[in-house]
């Protein structure tokens, strides 16, 4: 596998490998495969090693065998649509499969006699073996694999401390991130300039594609989130997000208000490149009221740092903490724990902004930022569950889904990770809703039983006089849960039980 920054060779036929960038527009890959081939071919495969855990972990809660709703997949089947429309605007198209790539890249790419397969470099470890399967594969066949860097601005080496290792802290990793970037590193591919050697899939292999019901899907509640999809759902958002900007600083811990920009599902999948989003927010962050951007490029910036993270440490891929001395920790286990956790998956915990994140994910895949904080510090610190639990709870359910950031967060919330909040500091829930939910508006969206509920009890409402909630239409235990746990007590349990390891 060579990983590929400026090519001398040229080739008469090439195939572009789509993956996690579905978009023609600055797409480093595609770039450089019209750029050194006579004839390229694009093609991207419905990758069953990923997608039939997807349809497993559903049967499994679910109890059933029949075919599976899942957003994310039809965000993509939806976006490689565009992306085809868009590919056959210059002449070529998109060949979509559905199998496994260690076989299916090597069968197609000597069908079209391409010489070499251009893919973008994907960073979690099973993508990094599956690439090198590949490689070995069209090597043994005299085919190269060609890998470029699309997904981050910098990679995992290109930013090292003083001591030429890695970050482990992010404040000093984003200040290094900040004094090397160049224009260069925010520059488009131009790749619109050599469309001319695309080529339309021949006709053996211009068959129809694998519908949802083939792969083992059915058509889910994708339309009901209204999440644009695309390229041009990405360009959307970011348009809209583009007039917000300024406020995000302020906004943008508020689930209520639209004060994020929605684009994260897009940047997962590629219907928009790192750059773009990038180049915009540090252009904006320049100017005289450009702290709302400045805020925003620091969000970007994490994303890269958590990439790195995972480049340099993959145990965390094998559900291993980043900090070893925690994976000693002791979580509740058994029946008990099971039923809370079972509580905090399905939004029936008794805490309303807990609950109400939790509904907003079930129901939408989507979940604001800074809930995914406050649910994951919920679970492993007032419930007491291993994290890991959780992470892979939000790995089945979040649109937007990335190993890296969300293993991140979790690790973060749990104080396991790297630059983690300290163990003994924890969310109290109560609190975290009087602030960035004062006026219940969100909660309420969520949980319509609490509609009539005032704002000074939405937030606890087991505090309230049993009678006035009976008048705002809440019995608590019937209409809305008891909490599950007492906040104060659960946090001196959490106390003790990092405290162990502190007394080694």
């Amino acid at each position: 596998m060579t990983r590929a920054y400026q090519l001398d060779a040229h080739f008469q036929n090439g195939l572009v490998w789509f993956r996690r960038d579905l978009r023609t527009g600055d797409n480093a890959a595609l770039y450089y495969a019209l750029k050194h081939c006579e004839r390229v071919w694009c093609v991207f495969v419905f990758d069953t090693t990923i997608l039939q855990p997807l349809i497993d972990w559903a049967h499994e809660r679910d109890g059933h065998k029949g075919k599976v709703q899942d957003r994310r997949v039809e965000f993509i089947l939806a976006s490689l649509e565009e992306l085809d429309r868009s590919l056959k605007e210059g002449g070529g198209g998109l060949i979509v499969l559905h199998g496994d790539p260690h076989e299916a890249i090597p069968r197609l790419a000597a069908q079209l006699e391409a010489e070499a397969v251009f893919t973008n470099r994907d960073y979690e470890p099973v993508a990094i073996e599956r690439d090198e399967a590949v490689a070995e594969r069209l090597n043994d066949e005299g085919r190269q694999l060609l890998t470029f860097k699309d997904q981050v601005i910098f990679e995992r080496d290109e930013l090292l401390n003083g001591q030429g290792k890695p970050f482990a802290v992010f404040t000093p990793y984003k200040n290094a991130w900040l004094k090397k970037l160049t224009p260069f590193d925010l520059k488009p591919y131009p790749v619109e300039r050599y469309a001319k050697s695309l080529a339309r899939p021949p006709r053996k292999l211009d068959h129809a594609w694998p519908t949802l019901g083939q792969m083992g899907f059915a058509p889910g509640k994708l339309a009901e989130t209204e999440l644009p999809t695309g390229m041009s759902g990405a360009q959307t958002l970011l348009e809209d997000f583009r007039a917000r900007i300024d406020s995000y600083a302020d906004r943008r811990d508020f689930p209520a208000a639209r004060g994020t920009s929605h684009l994260s599902v897009h940047l997962r999948f590629g219907t928009v490149s790192i750059r773009t989003l990038a180049r915009l927010a540090h252009e904006m962050s320049l100017q005289p009221d450009g702290q709302g951007a400045a805020t925003w490029l620091s969000e970007l910036v994490w994303r890269d740092f958590y990439f790195m993270i995972l480049a340099h440490h993959p145990q965390i891929a094998k559900h291993a903490s980043f900090k070893p001395e925690f994976d000693t920790l002791r979580w509740e286990t058994g029946k008990r724990a099971d039923t809370l956790f079972a509580a905090w998956c399905e939004g029936r915990t008794g805490y309303p902004l807990v609950d109400a994140a939790m509904l907003q994910l079930n129901q939408t895949g989507f979940m604001h930022n800074r809930l995914r904080m406050v649910t994951a510090s919920f679970l492993a610190k007032d419930l007491g569950i291993d994290w890991r639990r959780g992470e892979r709870y939000f790995e089945e359910k979040l649109n937007d889904f990335d190993f890296s950031a969300n293993n991140g967060g979790w690790q973060w919330a749990a104080s396991t990770g790297c630059d983690a909040q300290p163990w003994f500091r924890i969310f109290n829930p109560v609190t975290q809703s009087e602030k960035f939910d004062p006026q219940g508006l969100f909660i309420k969206r969520f949980l319509p039983e609490l509609e009539k509920v005032p704002a000074k009890w939405v937030h606890a409402p087991w505090q309230a006089n049993p009678d006035d909630l009976k008048d705002w239409g809440v019995v608590l235990g019937k209409d809305y849960p008891q909490p599950v746990v007492d906040h104060a007590k659960a946090r001196q349990e959490t106390l003790a039980r990092y405290g162990v390891l502190r007394s080694r």
